[in-house]
């Protein structure tokens, strides 16, 4: 805390018109930086501002958002940290086929409006993981609650069904709805952080949040002391962490791999 610091919070932009009303009210505040969390409202801040240092948390191509021009020179007013790999939509589905085997078909459920490259950033990777895994793909692309609980309608048909959850603003809002019907339906569940899987979610694997507002908080002071965005450059995340919960594989009737089990951060019984 500071008396020569002032900060202005606003919430829940999850949706492409509400980020772009929260953007003008906090550019028309005149800040000297603003820190984003995630996609939609990065990218409703940047439209809005190619002059205010922007420090981005929890983005996944910044790149192909056109946010910074590369990694090592961003090169604008704009730099931050990434969420993940662009590997990661494979990851969740070799770990979904660990931690349950008999999974034949895999969702991956995502809302294309507010998905990084309308879900293609992840299900391209998923899509080529699912080939060599024998997994049929299955797009699950959701705009409402009604198309949630048609994908699960869908996975319920037969056996073997799987789901990927990507983590963006629509799926986190609708996470316990989404837990619920995995639940309900017996649906192995892979999640994209750890909050999921606290929540009843079989797996999560996902970037640490705290350590990536820890390292955000470094560049906030860096450039509030004088340094410019163009020179700081965008960052990798560092830390993943891998949970499982122990009661919901139970449930389920799954038995846990021992390595598997050792390589979590936390299991959750």
């Amino acid at each position: 805390p500071s008396d020569n610091l002032k900060m202005e919070f606003r919430w829940g932009a999850i949706y492409a018109e509400r980020a772009r009303s929260f953007a003008a009210e906090v550019i028309n505040l005149k800040p000297d930086l603003i820190v984003t969390h995630a996609t939609i409202v990065t990218r409703a801040m940047v439209q809005q501002s190619r002059t205010i240092p922007i420090v981005f948390t929890n983005v996944s191509d910044p790149i192909g958002e056109q946010f910074i021009q590369s990694f090592a020179h961003p090169g604008g007013n704009v730099t931050g940290f990434t969420n993940v790999e662009p590997s990661m939509g494979g990851k969740y589905l070799q770990l979904l086929k660990e931690i349950a085997p008999n999974v034949t078909r895999a969702a991956m459920i995502f809302n294309p409006k507010s998905a990084p490259g309308g879900g293609s950033y992840f299900y391209g990777p998923f899509k080529a993981a699912a080939s060599t895994l024998s997994v049929q793909p299955i797009e699950g692309a959701v705009q409402d609650t009604a198309d949630i609980d048609n994908i699960f309608a869908t996975m319920a048909r037969s056996n073997g069904g799987g789901l990927v959850v990507i983590g963006e603003p629509f799926t986190n809002l609708h996470r316990a709805k989404i837990l619920e019907l995995s639940a309900q339906y017996h649906v192995p569940t892979i999640c994209p952080y750890r909050f999921y899987a606290q929540s009843g979610c079989l797996i999560s694997y996902g970037v640490d949040f705290v350590d990536q507002f820890r390292r955000a908080a470094t560049y906030v002071d860096r450039i509030l002391k004088g340094e410019i965005p163009a020179n700081l450059p965008a960052q990798s995340p560092v830390k993943f962490e891998l949970v499982i919960n122990l009661k919901t594989a139970k449930t389920l009737g799954l038995e846990i791999h021992p390595q598997l089990l050792a390589s979590a951060d936390e299991v959750i019984e």
